[in-house]
């Protein structure tokens, strides 16, 4: 018996193999498809403390720094940052930042929503502006108004804060 969209599978497998060679030959004239769209959906400046040093690890120079508050606005919804995240930092051998933050967001009406935010940054001065600096939150929100942040993929950006404080700029846009 032959499974349900095998026959799809074997034609859609076999176009691939075909486009994946025509490549490897420097083959061209193949279209690629559209570039995904992407929605704005906030952006947050986000307030840290003081950088925490942890030491060095076989994987690099690791950092903490403790998320302290901030504000968020966008389309459809607007809040603050609550304090008690982190943005754990790792600098590794090549120069490049990973970033793993985990803290919450708290809209204006009172829903807390979780945000888990990995990245890489690096610069080639080793000092803001970044050459390039990416993130890709993930959300946990609860059932009800904002629960359309759990189906849905982000991208996001880091910058400097445009003053002085000690925080970041992060824009966040929805894919698709």
């Amino acid at each position: 018996m032959t499974a349900p969209n095998s026959h799809r599978r074997s034609f859609v497998m076999g176009a691939g193999a075909a486009l994946f060679a025509a490549s490897a030959r420097g083959e061209s004239g193949v279209t690629p498809p559209p570039s995904p769209r992407l929605t704005f959906v906030y952006e947050a400046l986000v307030l840290l403390a003081k950088d925490v040093p942890h030491g060095r690890t076989p994987h690099g120079e690791r950092f903490r720094a403790p998320i302290i508050g901030g504000d968020f606005y966008g389309t459809d919804f607007s809040g603050k940052i609550v304090p008690g995240g982190a943005d754990w930092q790792l600098l590794r051998s090549d120069g490049w930042f990973e970033l793993d933050a985990s803290y919450f967001m708290e809209t204006s009406d009172g829903v807390q929503i979780q945000v888990r935010n990995h990245g890489l940054w690096h610069s080639d001065s080793g000092d803001w502006p970044a050459d390039y600096a990416y993130t890709t939150p993930e959300f946990e929100a609860p059932n009800g108004r904002y629960e359309w942040l759990n189906r849905r993929v982000f991208v996001g950006t880091v910058s400097p804060s445009p003053d002085s404080r000690p925080a970041v700029v992060i824009r966040v846009w929805a894919v698709g």
